[in-house]
């Protein structure tokens, strides 16, 4: 499914017109960062239009002093009276450095969401559409890792090509039981997709470590389920992989 890109042009045009607190968009919209920034300042709440999508997105409103938003320091509390160029939203009116290990995070995964949807094109450019379908459903446990990041929320059970954490972990490890292969180790000669596969496990466990940097304190871990589910993610890729390498896809697997 084609995803429409909504900008913040459109929206500062719109709210200009009409000073929305809310809006409403199809469940195949996706906003620049940009137009999340605007609606963060503004307390606007984003919503998928009913009967599109179950969920709702909804920002973390930002207080407001006479029409300007009011800022504040992260880090120190204090009060800011704007928000420079080198700062941006942790949530609602907290702002951090755009260099803040969390801010890298989500960066990573955004930059992880991109290279699944290539890996997705390269896959249904050679007619592997139920690999195009199976990488979907990581991109979008990908997005609820956004989702559960930015909200500060706790994030859902690990839930990715019919199995749990436990069974994908299995899966991952015992690749002679499950496919009949032994471990591959990776080459040229497997051919683009795979080596492209390859490539997009690698991305995630940087995404990892990206947010092993961000969330730990000392021996302490903060958002552990964020950790486990982008584990789970990269041994996905890699069961994937091993599906490719397999035949399983050739032998009647279908969506």
């Amino acid at each position: 499914m084609k995803r429409r890109l909504l900008t913040d042009i459109e929206l500062r045009a719109q709210w200009s017109r009409e000073r929305l607190d809310k809006y409403y968009v199809d469940d195949d919209v996706m906003l620049t960062p940009a137009a999340m920034d605007f609606i963060r300042e503004h307390g606007i709440t984003l919503c998928r239009k009913e009967g599109k999508g179950k969920d709702s997105m909804s920002m973390t409103p930002v207080p407001m002093r006479n029409g300007k938003p009011i800022y504040r320091d992260a880090q120190t509390g204090r009060e800011v009276d704007c928000k420079g160029e080198c700062m941006t939203h942790l949530r609602g009116n907290l702002l951090v450095s755009k260099t803040h290990p969390q801010i890298e995070f989500r960066g990573k995964l955004d930059s992880l969401m991109a290279e699944i949807m290539e890996v997705q094109i390269l896959a249904q450019e050679q007619g592997q559409m139920q690999i195009v379908s199976d990488l979907n459903e990581l991109l979008l446990f990908s997005r609820q890792i956004m989702a559960a990041e930015v909200k500060d929320e706790p994030l859902a059970a690990v839930s990715m090509l019919g199995m749990d954490s436990q069974q994908i972990r299995y899966h991952s490890q015992q690749v002679k039981k499950v496919f009949g292969i032994d471990h591959p180790i990776p080459n040229y000669q497997m051919g683009r997709l795979c080596v492209a596969l390859n490539h997009l496990r690698t991305q995630v466990r940087e995404a990892e470590l990206c947010a092993a940097r961000a969330f730990s304190y000392g021996d302490s871990c903060s958002r552990s389920d964020l950790i486990e589910g982008l584990n789970r993610m990269s041994s996905c890729v890699y069961i994937i992989l091993c599906r490719k390498l397999s035949g399983y896809y050739d032998r009647g697997n279908r969506l």
